[in-house]
C-alpha cells in the first residue's frame, strides 16, 4: 500500500474515532477505551459481576474491561488481568504479563487468587488478522479452543464465560464447543459494538465439570 493510500486510511479511521460517541464518552470519563461500554451494557442486562466475584480478564490491555470490573468488586485479590502486552496499573487489579495458554501463567493466575477457582472468565481478545478468510477463521477457532482449555483448568462449577467472537465458521464451531461445557449459551451484540462490525459476544453460563 502506498504512503498516500495508507495516510488516507489512517485519516478515515481517525475521523471515525473522533465522531464515535463511545470514544468521546470514554475519553471524558477517563477510561482506556470504548470497549468498557460493551461490558457495561452486557453486565447491566445479564448481571455477570458482583462484589464477591473472582474474575480473570484475558487479553486485558489496555485495561478498560478491568477498569469496569475493579469499580464493582470489593477487594484487591479478586481480579487477575492477563496480556502479552504491558498494561498500566489499575486499582484492585493484579496484572500478569504473559500467555494465558502457558501452564506457568495459569498457575500464577490461580496462586494470585489463593487457588480458588474463578466465577467469571472474560475475554475481549481477537486473533491477529491476516486478511485471508480461511487463515483468520482458523486462528479465531484456535483462540476459542485455548479459552475452553483454560476454563477446564480455572473455572468453577456453575461459572460463567463471556468471550468475543466474529461471525463466521469459527463462531459456529465455537458455539458447539462451549455447548458441551456450559448449560446455557446466549449470543449478544451490545449497542456499543459498531453496527458494521462482525463481532458478537458469547455468554456461556453454568459451567459443567466432568
Amino acid at each position: 500500500m502506498s504512503k498516500s493510500r495508507q495516510q488516507k486510511k489512517t485519516n478515515r479511521w481517525n475521523d471515525k474515532q473522533n465522531r464515535d460517541q463511545y470514544v468521546k464518552k470514554a475519553r471524558e470519563s477517563g477510561y482506556r477505551g470504548r470497549a468498557i461500554y460493551k461490558l457495561e451494557q452486557i453486565d447491566r442486562k445479564y448481571r455477570l459481576i458482583n462484589r464477591g466475584s473472582l474474575i480473570v480478564d484475558l487479553g486485558s490491555a489496555p485495561g478498560s474491561w478491568s477498569q469496569y470490573v475493579s469499580s464493582i468488586v470489593s477487594s484487591s485479590n479478586q481480579i487477575v488481568s492477563v496480556d502479552l502486552l504491558e498494561m498500566e496499573t489499575i486499582k484492585n487489579v493484579h496484572f500478569i504479563q504473559g500467555d494465558f495458554t502457558d501452564l506457568e501463567v495459569v498457575e500464577k493466575i490461580l496462586t494470585s487468587l489463593d487457588n480458588h477457582q474463578l466465577d467469571l472468565v472474560l475475554s475481549d481478545m481477537a486473533p491477529n488478522i491476516s486478511g485471508i478468510r480461511s487463515t483468520d477463521q482458523a486462528r479465531a477457532w484456535e483462540l476459542q479452543e485455548m479459552i475452553s482449555v483454560f476454563c477446564d483448568r480455572a473455572l468453577k462449577k456453575g461459572g460463567t464465560l463471556l468471550t468475543k467472537l466474529f461471525e463466521g465458521e469459527a463462531s459456529v464451531s465455537t458455539r458447539k464447543l462451549f455447548k458441551q461445557q456450559f448449560k446455557e449459551l446466549q449470543m449478544i451484540k451490545p449497542d456499543a459494538s459498531r453496527s458494521e462490525s462482525k463481532e458478537i459476544f458469547l455468554l456461556a453460563r453454568g459451567f459443567k465439570l466432568d
